[in-house]
């Protein structure tokens, strides 16, 4: 049977292939539909298809080869399904490599189905093979192309942003250090001075942090973790000052309940909580505290973190974890410090996924907004 129409024939086989091996592909696939993993695979298919059934010459075979598709490139807003999966699978938080081996399984899927239909290896089976490989490779290069192009952008988006950021705090510490060295500086002005440069510092050392962990991932290394004994209510209270010196007009409340010991890494940890703290009080209402209930169970340990502010749409809550996503700055509070890097929440996934957890959001007019992570309270190996 000729490969082009076997793909036809057993479309949705191939596609349901495919879905389940991009459910695997963690943790950005956890939580999306099923037609978001699918995304534009059938597309790419039927592209395929037709590719190989196209005749094509010698020199076009070789320009392919090359990586230099014939014929003009396409005009705006009529890019190819590979070039717009690309585009989408790095809006969605899948790495370059998470792309590449969705093709790759992809390749394996189609020609370990296709083969026992094929009763002689012959010239014109080969010839399937060898087309089919040759347009694998072309939607993979184009796929690659959007996911760089689309990455130079957040980039690019990212430098600005941190710039801006930075500049409000360092711009504080700069007058703080002014008023300090002036020869008639009050002195009973000081501590008010240097309550506003630990502020700056603050900000500046949550922005600094995110962005060390968000390079790591970029460079495909998983987060290291320093696992021993530790007491979540004690990281949940270290995460609270933390998030106290960067938001002093904020109130935060704590309740715990149960016993929290487990095997976690404090400091990761405590990162990622006070993330959600500084993502909660930077939203806020100013007439809410931001509360924190912290809770053990049987097998796992339970800390969420809850704010009254804007609510947040359902589209919203879906990529909220997804690095450089920022929320709408609506409702929050004016001369709170901002860090709108859009990686605090995305930190916070990373870490409850090293530590074999989860992390969900929810959003009402009643209930507030909750980010809630619970940890399997045994010692895992990350």
């Amino acid at each position: 049977m000729k490969l082009s129409r076997f793909i036809n024939d057993n479309m949705e086989e191939i596609l349901v292939e495919w879905e389940a091996f991009a459910r695997t592909q963690l943790p950005a696939a956890s939580g999306m539909s099923d037609l978001a993993l699918r995304d534009h695979a059938k597309q790419i298919l039927t592209a395929l298809t037709k590719d190989i059934e196209t005749d094509q010459s010698a020199k076009q075979q070789y320009e392919k080869s090359k990586g230099m598709e014939p014929g003009a490139p396409a005009a705006p807003g009529t890019e190819s399904a590979a070039a717009t999966h690309g585009n989408l699978r790095q809006a969605s938080g899948f790495s370059l490599l998470q792309l590449i081996a969705e093709y790759r399984a992809l390749r394996a899927t189609v020609l370990r189905l296709w083969l026992p239909h094929v009763t002689q290896i012959n010239e014109a089976s080969s010839n399937d093979m060898v087309r089919f490989n040759e347009t694998i490779d072309q939607a993979l290069a184009e796929s690659a192309v959007t996911y760089a192009d689309q990455g130079q952008r957040i980039r690019d988006t990212f430098l600005a942003i941190l710039g801006h950021d930075l500049r409000s705090p360092l711009a504080a510490m700069a007058m703080a250090g002014d008023y300090l060295v002036m020869p008639n500086a009050a002195a009973e002005r000081t501590p008010e001075v240097g309550a506003r440069v630990k502020r700056s510092a603050a900000t500046m050392t949550t922005m600094v942090n995110d962005l060390l962990e968000y390079a790591r991932t970029q460079l495909g290394k998983e987060m290291p973790l320093t696992l021993q004994q530790a007491d979540v209510k004690d990281i949940c209270q270290a995460a609270l000052h933390d998030a106290s010196a960067a938001h002093p007009d904020c109130p935060f409340e704590l309740e715990t309940m149960g016993d929290m010991t487990g095997t976690f890494d404090s400091v990761r940890l405590q990162q990622a909580i006070t993330n959600l703290l500084n993502n909660a009080a930077q939203y806020r209402t100013k007439d809410q505290p931001v509360k924190i209930l912290a809770q053990g169970m049987p097998d796992t340990i339970m800390v969420q973190v809850r704010n009254f502010g804007p609510v947040i749409a359902p589209q919203a809550l879906q990529a909220i974890f997804d690095p450089l996503v920022q929320l709408s700055g609506e409702g929050q509070e004016e001369g709170r410090p901002s860090t709108s890097l859009g990686l605090g929440l995305f930190i916070a996934r990373e870490v409850t996924a090293s530590h074999h957890g989860t992390i969900m959001a929810e959003s009402s007019e009643d209930s507030g907004t909750a980010f809630t992570i619970k940890l399997p309270r045994e010692k895992r190996v990350p």
